[in-house]
């Protein structure tokens, strides 16, 4: 379990845990997931299987939409809509080579379901850490747009 404590010092002396990467994995994860997946236990089956504005129907569509807005945001703030489609293309191609290899089923709809939400969940892994990656390869901490560009 020491992989989620792992630490690592910048440049500057501060120390930064893994911790951080496996929570916002997770916590992407749990949108995506929590959202939409094959086993019919998610947010669309609960809220559609009864009224949508009784009890606390409301209150849970607005957090749902709240959270998919921050992702969004997250998304196209930091890899825009390009990155987003790369990120797209990118996990196509890889479960393309998964298919042609056999270790994949594509032609159930269910392992497409899991396979586009499982891959919406990492493109928002992606969008919520693309500047620390960013920083960890070039050096320059943000990728946000200045009055300079």
């Amino acid at each position: 379990m020491s992989f989620f404590t792992q630490t690592a010092h910048t440049k500057s002396g501060k120390i930064e845990t893994h911790l951080r990467w496996w929570v916002t994995l997770i916590l992407s994860m749990v949108l995506a997931l929590g959202t939409w997946n094959p086993t019919s236990h998610h947010f669309i089956s609960y809220i559609s299987s009864g009224d949508p504005l009784s009890g606390f129907h409301p209150f849970f569509i607005l957090i749902m939409i709240a959270l998919w807005l921050l992702a969004f945001k997250a998304v196209l703030q930091s890899i825009k809509i390009y990155g987003a489609l790369i990120a797209i293309a990118i996990i196509v191609a890889f479960v393309y080579g998964l298919a042609q290899m056999g270790w994949l089923d594509t032609s159930k709809w269910s392992t497409l379901g899991w396979v586009a939400t499982i891959g919406a969940g990492l493109i928002i892994f992606v969008g919520m850490n693309a500047s620390i990656l960013w920083k960890k390869a070039t050096g320059v901490y943000t990728t946000d747009a200045t009055d300079e560009d």
